[in-house]
């Protein structure tokens, strides 16, 4: 039987859940960077991804699948930038992206990821 290992557990979510050989991370928002730019914001989630997965035995060479969620679509080309800065080639995700509204107005990026361990 395969055990279940959270991280970061509050009363409402984990910020990480292990199971089997994946690690699933609840979605990411810019709690280090609210109100900056959209290039900052998914750069500052994909660096708490990037501790995250760290914590979990993973990293981003292992990423399996991404789902993003933006504000504004239009802010597409800027977020790309910094995730195409980040991404190791050829070790690319599927991805999805889409424009909706979030939790709270001062996040413009959510970024949730599934990889393998």
């Amino acid at each position: 039987m395969n055990q279940i290992t959270r991280f970061g557990t509050g009363p409402r979510m984990s910020q990480a859940v292990i199971y089997g050989n994946l690690v699933f991370l609840a979605g990411q928002v810019a709690l280090r960077a609210p109100g900056a730019s959209v290039a900052d914001q998914t750069a500052d989630i994909l660096a708490k991804t990037d501790e995250l997965l760290a914590e979990a035995g993973s990293d981003k060479s292992k990423l399996i699948s991404a789902s993003i969620w933006l504000t504004d679509i239009a802010t597409f080309d800027e977020m790309n930038g910094v995730w195409d800065a980040w991404v190791v080639p050829g070790q690319t995700p599927a991805r999805a992206c889409v424009e909706s509204r979030l939790a709270a107005p001062q996040f413009t990026v959510e970024i949730a990821v599934i990889a393998g361990i």
